[in-house]
């Protein structure tokens, strides 16, 4: 068998005097690899491919190539990666049993183990999704020598050279409609450009998108949210079709024009509010002093290693999104009427077709329903006391989060940069300042009433008037207005009036 592979691979092999070094991998990297040939034994060839090959190509020996790592083998990937976990103490997941893949994950190491699709490795790397990733370099050669020839059957070499990305044929899109969303990712990610054919042949596979598993698609789309241009790769996504596959919901906002101030219609200012998010997540440190702060909250992770950053630009491109169902001509102007509201719902709706993790729905939700709130207490003039506690409270963890989405919505009104925005966001700058100071002055004390004193101090049974009036006392509590128990009680009696 070892024979007949090693055949096959040199026929596939294209001659170059490019060479794969053992030292551009990590040692950890190493490790994984030496783990492979051994579980592979002498019956199979593994050989490196995708990822890890490509970006070697491309930052020489200045820089390792990354540490996840993907290995084809003729046959038995299933077992081959089983041997691995087991060898290196990991976990084994089995991705496609029907079609033989597999991923190790161990000592922070990422390895996914697949069968060919074909019956050659040529073949098989030429049905892979773009040719810069369709290079291979074989692992026993490369670990006994320290260096190896990179197997290119679909120029995948050149492509890299001139830094564009090519599908070697359009039914590679077809076959599988999630690459469109991979080759805009990687285009902005690694600075190359789609060639004119594979665009076009992205555009007659994008409609195959809708038919493509959620779970996917969301990841595709996080990766493209945690770019540092993520506005420009949407805005990429739309031009070739993909966005409104993804999202249909973005449809309907693209001829919805807004009045003044506004300058563009809903999904022009949503595109930039992104952009806008961008360029104030990547400079955070900037909003001083309050920079350092900001940074680690939007590096939180909010489940399933989705960030806060990531959710704050997809709030940035939905926050509008209702818009158009409410908008409505009254004395003469243009007026979206609880697009907040029914907003929220359809984020929510859009969070739940895309698999997000439940605490990113919610944030998701939250920043939409509530993106309106620091310009209604702005507006208001004076924020009083129990104005100010209230969204705090309704905000808890993600006060921050809006403040950001409110500084990037505002400056995509008419184009302007968030930061111009940050100097004179007064209101947003005392909010930063003080968010965490109102919820927790009452998170933590016990209830000075509870619904038996309420029931029986106002004689009324169990319901919703119960739980108002709990509130109540709570916020008072919060609020320092009352202290004791008979306080709590006698303030409920009093008219509710703003102070």
């Amino acid at each position: 068998m070892a024979g007949v592979q090693g055949r096959r691979l040199r026929r596939a092999r294209v001659v170059s005097p490019t060479v794969f070094q053992l030292e551009h991998l990590t040692p950890p990297a190493r490790a994984l690899l030496r783990a492979v040939q051994s579980a592979a034994g002498r019956s199979r060839s593994p050989v490196l491919v995708g990822g890890a090959v490509r970006d070697s190509r491309l930052a020489g020996a200045r820089r390792a190539a990354p540490a996840d790592l993907d290995v084809a083998v003729e046959s038995g990937a299933l077992d081959v990666a089983r041997r691995v976990a087991a060898r290196l103490g990991g976990a084994f997941v089995a991705l496609d049993p029907d079609r033989g893949a597999a991923r190790v994950l161990a000592r922070g190491m990422c390895l996914d183990v697949t069968d060919w699709r074909a019956p050659t490795l040529a073949d098989d790397l030429g049905a892979r999704d773009f040719t810069v990733n369709a290079l291979a370099v074989p692992v026993r050669e490369l670990l006994s020598r320290g260096r190896a020839g990179v197997i290119d059957p679909t120029g995948g070499l050149a492509d890299l050279r001139a830094r564009r990305l090519r599908v070697h044929a359009p039914r590679v899109l077809t076959e599988d409609p999630l690459r469109t969303l991979r080759g805009v990712r990687l285009e902005a990610a690694l600075g190359f450009r789609l060639t004119a054919t594979t665009v076009q042949a992205i555009r007659a596979a994008a409609p195959g998108l809708a038919g493509v598993a959620a779970e996917r698609i969301r990841d595709e789309l996080l990766a493209v949210l945690a770019l540092p241009r993520a506005g420009r790769a949407l805005r990429r996504l739309d031009a070739l079709g993909l966005l409104g596959v993804v999202v249909p919901e973005v449809e309907p906002m693209r001829g919805s024009t807004q009045p003044s101030p506004h300058r563009f219609p809903v999904l022009e200012h949503s595109l930039r509010a992104v952009e806008g998010a961008d360029t104030l997540v990547e400079r955070l440190r900037e909003l001083r002093p309050f920079g350092d702060e900001l940074a680690a909250h939007m590096a939180e992770e909010l489940g399933g290693g989705v960030r806060r950053s990531q959710v704050l630009k997809l709030a940035a491109l939905l926050h509008d999104v209702s818009k158009p169902e409410t908008r409505r001509l009254v004395d003469g102007r243009i007026r979206f009427f609880e697009h907040d509201v029914l907003g929220a719902a359809r984020a929510r709706v859009i969070a739940e077709r895309l698999r997000l993790p439940a605490r990113a729905r919610g944030v998701l939700e939250q920043l939409v329903r509530h993106h309106l709130r620091t310009g209604h207490l702005a507006a208001a003039g004076r924020v009083t006391p129990r104005a100010r506690y209230r969204f705090f409270r309704d905000l808890g963890e993600d006060t921050r989060d809006l403040l950001l989405l409110n500084l990037v919505d505002a400056a995509a009104v008419t184009g302007v940069s968030p930061r111009a925005i940050w100097r004179r966001a007064s209101l947003v700058r005392d909010l930063l300042q003080g968010w965490e100071e109102t919820p927790r002055a009452g998170a933590g004390a016990v209830p000075l009433v509870n619904g038996e004193d309420v029931m029986a101090r106002f004689g009324i049974p169990p319901g919703p008037e119960v739980g108002r009036l709990l509130e109540r006392a709570r916020e008072a509590q919060g609020l320092g207005l009352v202290t004791t128990r008979e306080e709590a009680l006698a303030y409920l009696d009093s008219p509710a009036g703003e102070f």
